[in-house]
């Protein structure tokens, strides 16, 4: 009978073991990849085991490395249909990302439209904790947690230019009268410690982040603000010398970083070919020439996809667009690896 225990508690031990082992390797979800951006992309869509999004996925933030990839000019944009948006974006090279909030309590969401959204994807999660986490790795030098402002003598994301601010581009889905007060609230440890762009009305102090804010937002708050660390995205089509309205005089380097506009609202749709007609051309000359004479960088959207797309691509760049918005990141990156 004894024998009989002997066994029995043998086969109990056992099972404990393995189920400890099993445990274990369960628990092993907080394990730092090395500095290697695809085990990154690998990994980004995991939780963790509070069902949050992925506890760890600052702390992979800093492993990520842009030393090899090339910044371009262009505009990350339809993020919401990639998995891994950020990281997505600086593995190609792009200089701009967009990010489209939803307030919803005191929780900003991202997804482009409201039946997408999932409280565990925030824009602090997948934007702003894990830009943190890189800026830190890229300054190792300095304690970013002292209470300092570190504006002017911090390093930006790309090692290849390290002078590069990249641009944050958030898209306000909801009423910019309560969205805008909780997004200032979000930034405001990064403004503290010196990542982010920042203007007094009198000069412009570049960040190694730029926050534009795009979509339903309050111009006037942007404006008004003492201490601005959230730009404008002016209306491209308010820009050029036709133009004579008073807000669009308003708009300058110090308000507004973009001016953007949708491409066929503003000029109209291309041939079939994807040729644009002297009409067409000469308006995007005089719209870009406006916004750079007010120092706004110049971007359209909603430009045409497929072969006529990079057709249109050519001719933006031809007439001095500063930065390409693009859904295709790849083809972005061949088209302006080309042009570098």
């Amino acid at each position: 009978m004894r024998g009989v225990f002997r066994v029995l508690a043998t086969i109990v031990n056992l099972s404990l073991i393995i189920a400890l082992l099993v445990l274990v390797s369960k628990l092993n979800y907080d394990t730092i990849p090395t500095r290697d951006v695809q085990s990154i992309l690998a990994t980004w869509g995991s939780r963790g085991v509070q069902g949050s999004p992925t506890s760890v996925q600052a702390k992979r933030s800093a492993d990520f490395n842009s030393a090899g990839i090339e910044p371009i000019p262009c505009h990350s944009h339809n993020d919401y249909e990639r998995q891994t948006p950020l990281y997505d974006a600086l593995n190609i090279g792009c200089t701009s990302i967009e990010a489209d909030i939803w307030l919803q309590g005191d929780n900003l969401l991202i997804g482009h439209t409201e039946s997408s959204l999932d409280q565990w994807r925030t824009l602090k999660s997948l934007y702003l904790d894990p830009l943190t986490c890189v800026i830190g790795d890229r300054n190792p030098d300095l304690d970013l947690n002292d209470g300092e402002d570190h504006s002017g003598s911090l390093k930006g994301v790309f090692t290849a230019n390290a002078t590069i601010s990249l641009i944050l581009l958030v898209d306000i889905k909801t009423d910019s009268a309560t969205t805008l007060p909780v997004l200032m609230k979000r930034l405001f440890p990064l403004r503290k410690r010196g990542f982010l762009t920042h203007s007094d009305g009198s000069r412009t102090i570049q960040g190694p982040i730029t926050v534009v804010a795009t979509g339903d937002t309050d111009f006037d708050a942007i404006y008004n603000a003492k201490d601005r660390f959230v730009f404008f995205d002016a209306p491209l089509d308010h820009q050029w010398r036709e133009d004579s309205r008073t807000e669009a005089k308003l708009y300058n380097k110090d308000t507004s970083y973009y001016a953007s506009v949708s491409f066929e609202r503003a000029i109209g749709k291309p041939s079939f070919r994807g040729d644009l007609s002297d009409e067409q051309i000469q308006k995007i000359k005089e719209q870009v020439q406006g916004a750079h004479t007010r120092g706004s960088k110049v971007r359209y959207w909603d430009t045409p996809g497929g072969p006529v797309g990079e057709r249109i691509w050519k001719q933006l760049w031809k007439e001095g667009v500063d930065v390409l918005n693009v859904d295709d990141l790849k083809k972005a990156k061949d088209f302006l690896g080309k042009k570098s």
